[in-house]
């Protein structure tokens, strides 16, 4: 060992580095502290860095790019390694946030052993801090095994889009009592598997928060009501970014779409009568 190298202080500068990104810790603590969690969705460079400059807690790189970022009609198209593509660049752009995975269609529902490796490569190839996984009892032996490989996981229940095609449509979940029952059931299956949040979508507000005080793990709504312990939207949908519809639990906070847009028209006007580029923009 050479002279110069302190071992305490290396020690030291990685705890420092470690308590810059938001952790499993943090979130459980939140939980019991009853302080809300924020996440959103990210999928780029720039997106990402203004969503980890504001302060939120975690950034699920979600499947739904694969609609408002793909241009497809649901989240089943996109693949493992446009995921992985996708992940990698959030977590570059971050420093605070933990980024979470969602793992796509098909990369984990046909085998355990298949969910684990997938779940690895968001980690080692990706550097994602953890993944997210649609269902509840049908896939807890994928839960059990991801989090005994050291990763962890976080739930969805409700309304699952990767089941858009089985249940018919983007429909509000769990208003039948038989239903409400088997997804209070999944969401604590999942947190008996390991599970360490889950996320409550489109359901009603009086399940969600029935969930919500008999998990000691954060549930984090969408579309669930006020009484999950956080909430998560699409990006570009509290941008106003995404034209093709605007679900009702969505709040614009701004619109961006109309402001690029008339950036954008502005720009093609100016260069067709020769104002851009001006003296100012020239060498």
């Amino acid at each position: 060992m050479g002279g110069d190298e302190n071992p305490s202080a290396s020690v030291e500068g990685f705890k420092k580095g470690s308590e810059m990104r938001f952790t499993v810790m943090d979130l459980l603590n939140k939980k019991a502290e009853r302080q809300k969690i924020t996440m959103l969705t990210a999928y780029d460079y720039p997106f990402a860095h203004l969503v980890d400059e504001a302060g939120i807690d975690m950034i699920l790189v979600g499947d739904s790019l694969s609609m408002v970022v793909q241009g497809n009609e649901t989240t089943l198209p996109v693949t493992m390694d446009e995921m992985i593509y996708h992940t990698k660049i959030v977590v570059r752009s971050t420093k605070r946030a933990m980024v979470v995975g969602d793992m796509p269609f098909m990369s984990y529902q046909t085998s355990v052993e298949e969910a684990v490796r997938n779940a690895g490569r968001f980690v080692k190839e990706a550097g994602a801090h953890a993944v997210k996984l649609e269902g509840g009892r049908e896939i807890l032996p994928q839960v059990k095994a991801i989090t005994e490989a050291e990763i962890p996981v976080i739930g969805h229940v409700g309304l699952t889009p990767q089941a858009i095609l089985r249940i018919g449509g983007y429909k509000l979940q769990g208003k039948l009592p038989e239903q409400a029952e088997r997804i209070k059931e999944d969401a604590l299956g999942l947190q008996e598997a390991g599970a360490v949040a889950v996320v409550l979508e489109v359901i009603p507000s009086e399940l969600a928060k029935e969930i919500t005080e008999i998990l000691h793990i954060p549930t984090i709504g969408i579309g669930a009501g006020p009484h999950c312990d956080g909430q998560v939207l699409v990006l570009h949908d509290l941008l106003g970014l995404f034209e093709k519809f605007t679900p009702k639990f969505v709040k614009k906070y701004g619109n961006l779409r109309e402001s690029i847009l008339e950036a954008i028209k502005q720009y093609k006007e100016e260069v067709e009568k020769g104002v851009f580029p001006g003296q100012e923009h020239s060498f």
